[in-house]
């Protein structure tokens, strides 16, 4: 015969002292004094006896011991608020970063939530041939990929805007104008004397960035502005709406290397473009649990709600641009930026325009 021994659910331990701070103890011997004795029962129908902040002796309901231990997380909500969401903005592994989830596993993730689409950003390598592969492995769920315009692929290269869009399956969709190789991007933040101009120094758009434009015009692709500086951003999308391109985002507007004014996102809407709001905003800043995210301005959840109030949500986009490692989960992320920009004040309605119909147009559009 076996016995299966269960361990008893304890208010006390096994001298008898109740488990809560500070408790007074009684029914046993121990430390070298003899204390009065009391059952279990005693025990539970009087009240356990605490020494309060104050040293004063007061009582406590037993049941008050099992609020203070059994607390749980809330119960999973009973409409997921990010099913059918669009993400414009997803770091996944393999990359020369950190990234906690790959491209296969972001997208079950994603597919399991019940969001649309996303789209995998990579800083040095495009990711058209990825979104074929991820799409292959995860069915059901829209995966785009792109290419970023930073040194790895030759800068400014029409070349490789037109070899990203020709990758197989047809899912590469997004041209970033350079990030971290911009040259705002690095005289921001003293990373080197010089980047990747898309001006010349009579505030020109260089030859180059309309041939990209020309290509993204032509194809339909998402022309995003990367790490451009407000100005700079401006005027490519000036210039890209001169040349026929239809589909443009200021990429995460309110991020610090960028930092559009409500009225100069007016002015970006005014041309064509959308703006991107990042669910990474508000994790950043001096108080952020990644170091690397404290050299950025932290953009408050209310910040960006007021920004969609005064500017409009049909000229927005949500997006992430999470997958680090030590970060949320893409989904996780978004669904707190989603939760709590309605919090903020923002609708059901609001968030659909900028999660799925304005990102969708983008898209698949």
């Amino acid at each position: 015969m076996s016995w299966s021994y269960l361990q008893r659910w304890k208010f006390t331990d096994s001298c008898g002292r109740p488990r809560v701070p500070g408790g007074i103890h009684v029914g046993c011997a121990h430390d070298g004094q003899q204390h009065d004795h009391a059952t279990r029962r005693a025990l539970l129908k009087a009240g356990v006896a605490i020494v309060g902040g104050a040293g004063l002796a007061t009582v406590v309901d037993p049941r008050e011991i099992f609020a203070q231990i059994r607390v749980f997380p809330p119960p999973p909500p009973a409409v997921n608020p990010i099913a059918g969401l669009m993400d414009t903005h997803v770091h996944a592994a393999p990359d020369v970063f950190g990234r906690s989830l790959d491209d296969e596993e972001v997208a079950a993730l994603y597919k399991e939530r019940g969001l649309d689409s996303l789209v995998l950003k990579n800083h040095v390598v495009q990711t058209a041939d990825r979104a074929w592969f991820a799409r292959k492995h995860v069915a059901g769920l829209k995966i785009f990929g792109g290419v970023v315009l930073n040194s790895p692929v030759g800068g400014i290269n029409p070349d490789a805007v037109n070899w990203m869009w020709r990758m197989q399956g047809g899912f590469g969709r997004v041209v970033w104008f350079p990030t971290f190789d911009a040259d705002n991007h690095v005289k921001h933040f003293k990373d080197a004397p010089e980047g990747i101009k898309v001006l010349d120094a009579d505030g020109q758009v260089l030859p180059a960035v309309r041939e990209v434009l020309k290509i993204c015009a032509q194809q339909k692709l998402v022309v995003q502005t990367g790490h451009l500086s407000t100005s700079e951003a401006l005027a490519v999308i000036e210039a890209g709406r001169d040349a026929g391109v239809d589909r443009m985002v200021v990429t995460h507007a309110q991020f610090e290397v960028v930092n559009m004014s409500f009225e100069q996102m007016k002015k970006a809407a005014s041309m064509g473009a959308k703006l991107e709001l990042c669910a990474m905003g508000p994790l950043m800043g001096p108080e952020a649990h990644l170091e690397w995210m404290r050299n950025w301005r932290r953009v408050k959840v209310e910040e960006t709600a007021a920004a969609v109030k005064e500017v409009g949500a049909q000229n927005f986009i949500l997006a992430t641009d999470l997958g680090q490692t030590g970060n949320p989960s893409p989904a996780d992320g978004l669904q707190l930026f989603v939760t709590d920009l309605m919090k903020a004040g923002l609708t059901k309605d609001q968030i659909t325009t900028m999660g799925r119909e304005v990102t969708g147009n983008l898209l698949m559009g």
